[in-house]
């Protein structure tokens, strides 16, 4: 099961559950730039144990300039968005909050349709079609 790709997708919705849930709590009486920082922090922490108790650590000399540029872009990308997020989160309930930022699914299939080439069948496009406007209905008021 842990080599299932769905195994660890469905495991990242339920931390990220938690994480709308334990960061809407946590930011009440907390700059939400600086509840952000808190949060990085503590990944930092968790990541270094888990690659020091998995025994991953390697060299970044083998790292290509492409690999660099892309995951440099992406660290940009994550704090932007966590910025946003715990800036949404201090001013609106987590409930509506977490699904506008899970209109970030609809956006990747379109990203990856239009940049990477990827192949989406009408099935897959009528469930990117319902997530969206489930996103937005669950968010109106």
């Amino acid at each position: 099961m842990v080599e299932n790709w769905v195994f660890w997708a469905i495991l990242s919705a339920v931390f990220a559950a938690l994480t709308a849930i334990f960061g809407k709590v946590g930011v009440a009486g907390v700059g939400a730039d600086f509840a952000t920082f808190i949060r990085t922090v503590v990944i930092l922490a968790a990541l270094a144990l888990i690659l020091t108790a998995r025994r991953e650590w390697q060299g970044i000399e083998g790292i290509s300039g492409k690999s660099w540029l892309f995951l440099i872009l992406s660290g940009l990308a994550t704090g932007f968005s966590w910025v946003c997020y715990y800036r949404a989160l201090k001013l609106g309930d987590a409930a509506r909050v977490a699904p506008v930022d899970k209109l970030s699914v609809v956006l990747v299939a379109l990203f990856g349709v239009f940049f990477l080439g990827e192949k989406l069948s009408l099935t897959n496009w009528t469930g990117v079609l319902l997530i969206g406007a489930g996103a937005i209905l669950v968010a109106w008021r």
